[in-house]
């Protein structure tokens, strides 16, 4: 009887290793998968393919970190402002365990930085809010400490400068006083910086074109905003939303010409 059930349990264990074994030769085809649906601008259908593969393993990387910026580009524009907290609050849990495994990986910290950036548009909380803030800019700069190349870090750090100095002097007073030993030194020069290492990099990343032409606009420079935008509007249409941000961008720079 014992040597019957010993024989079982081998057989489960074999069994089980084998279906692992089967799933893991699976992960392939599914990156394929994923990467087809977003050529296609079906982010919705990518990010349920990359929650498949982090069941089969749920310490990917590359899975953690799409679908951190996947739950953040389809949470944007879920309508009803509790589902769109739900889903940023999945994208910081993803970027979490993101950085909880590969603590070496600059990916990690910009995920985690990217996930601190959406949480700040639904938290209500003041104190939240604020530490949001402050850790976009902190894991922004542990994963450019860890590759200062990564453009899409850049891209975040580059944006945090633009938007902190882009605060009414109301906003910039309230963080200012909660923001845990002052708010860093900011200024429209710092986030140009930051966004041209992204366009290095990211040359097809529409927004990050935006959000330069907007910093050079409103650091008294015009003529480097207009040809950023001329950039920007001829760009190709990568993700769901760069139809819009190319209308932006066109409508930004019928008003500087």
């Amino acid at each position: 009887m014992k040597k019957i059930r010993i024989f079982s349990t081998a057989i489960f264990l074999l069994a089980a290793l084998f279906v692992q074994y089967a799933a893991a030769q699976n992960l392939p085809l599914l990156f394929k998968q994923a990467t087809n649906a977003e050529i296609n601008l079906n982010e919705q259908q990518a990010l349920d393919i990359y929650k498949k593969i982090l069941v089969i393993a749920p310490d990917n990387l590359n899975a953690l970190v799409k679908a951190t910026e996947l739950s953040c580009s389809t949470g944007e524009r879920l309508p009803i402002a509790n589902d769109k907290r739900i889903t940023f609050q999945s994208a910081l849990a993803y970027a979490q365990r993101a950085v909880a495994t590969h603590p070496e990986a600059a990916e990690s910290y910009y995920a985690l930085a990217l996930a601190s950036a959406k949480m700040t548009e639904v938290e209500k909380d003041r104190k939240l809010l604020v530490q949001y803030v402050k850790d976009i800019k902190t894991n922004a700069d542990k994963a450019l400490n860890i590759n200062p190349n990564l453009g899409m870090a850049n891209f975040v750090e580059g944006r945090w400068h633009y938007e902190m100095n882009n605060l009414n002097w109301a906003k910039k007073l309230a963080l200012k006083t909660m923001y845990p030993g002052g708010i860093p030194p900011t200024s429209y020069d710092s986030a140009i910086v930051y966004l041209e290492k992204c366009r290095q990099t990211q040359p097809y990343y529409v927004m990050n074109y935006l959000i330069l032409a907007k910093s050079y606009q409103a650091n008294n420079n015009p003529s480097k905003a207009i040809e950023v935008l001329k950039q920007l509007v001829k760009l190709p249409v990568r993700t769901p939303d760069d139809a819009a941000l190319k209308t932006e961008g066109q409508k930004m720079l019928d008003s500087l010409e």
